[in-house]
């Protein structure tokens, strides 16, 4: 038998199938959804920070704005698998793809979490923990850094480091200074370092120092260094400081960032 529909016709098995079709499950519709405006929301707070539209911490907060849109999506997809289980409904892949979307939107702040849990609470590291490296005051320096002024580096702090990251210890060239001072600016430039600052070798001590500031990969937050070279009988002893502008935990950021300094000067000793 078969029946006409607007000039066509409907078998009895096509219509059986069009009537036992089950209907998508709305928890993987809206999985997916939820997801999708995650991502686009994170994009945002993410443009806007990187471009310096608004402060750190509103673009943080649209960020965690994005994070929590991302959970209920996460919580709506694993709903829609239950729901898919349980009743035959249709939406698998549609909730699928909402999870993976959410998981990558998750991965990052699920790392730093680990970080915060793996490594002690801090934001400043130095290779010279007796006498760290100061940052500079002066009104140039100031005025790069927005008029933020770093600090002393807390003895807490330091002895987390001693822990930590034993390893970070004074790079000594078999240089004089006149000699390493291109060196360390040639490092700096290779990891495009904005410099701020800079005093030659000269004075009583013959001291030399730069100051510059790295920004951080994805949102463009802005990390304070100063690196400080002295005359050690024949060599010159090379210490870096770097720190963190905002936060209380760099999630290992600041250490990284002088082991890279100290493989880059490596490389430029090599290269001469």
């Amino acid at each position: 038998m078969r029946w006409r529909c607007g000039g066509g016709r409907l078998s009895v098995a096509a219509m059986r199938r069009f009537l036992i079709e089950e209907p998508y499950s709305n928890a993987a519709i809206w999985c997916r959804r939820l997801a999708l405006f995650a991502i686009a929301v994170a994009g945002i707070g993410i443009a806007l920070a990187k471009l310096s539209l608004v402060d750190p911490l509103s673009s943080l907060a649209v960020l965690s704005a994005a994070l929590l849109v991302a959970c209920v999506a996460g919580l709506f997809g694993f709903s829609a698998f239950v729901v898919i289980w349980r009743t035959g409904r249709r939406g698998a892949g549609v909730a699928l793809a909402g999870l993976v979307l959410t998981g990558a939107l998750l991965a990052v702040p699920a790392f730093l979490a680990i970080q915060a849990i793996r490594l002690p609470t801090q934001n400043d590291a130095s290779t010279d923990l007796v006498d760290p490296p100061d940052f500079s005051r002066s009104s140039a320096a100031l005025a790069a850094r927005g008029g933020h002024a770093n600090g002393e580096l807390p003895q807490a702090w330091r002895e987390a480091q001693r822990k930590t990251w034993p390893d970070l210890q004074p790079i000594m060239l078999d240089l004089d200074i006149a000699e390493a001072w291109p060196l360390v600016q040639a490092a700096v430039t290779a990891l495009r370092w904005r410099v701020i600052e800079r005093q030659a070798p000269g004075g009583r001590q013959g001291n030399a120092r730069l100051e510059a500031i790295d920004f951080s990969f994805l949102l463009g937050f802005p990390d304070d260094i100063t690196i400080r070279l002295r005359p050690a009988a024949g060599q010159t002893r090379v210490d870096i400081r770097s720190a963190s502008r905002y936060g209380r935990h760099d999630f290992g950021v600041n250490p990284k960032r002088i082991e890279k300094f100290a493989t880059e000067l490596q490389t430029q000793l090599d290269a001469r």
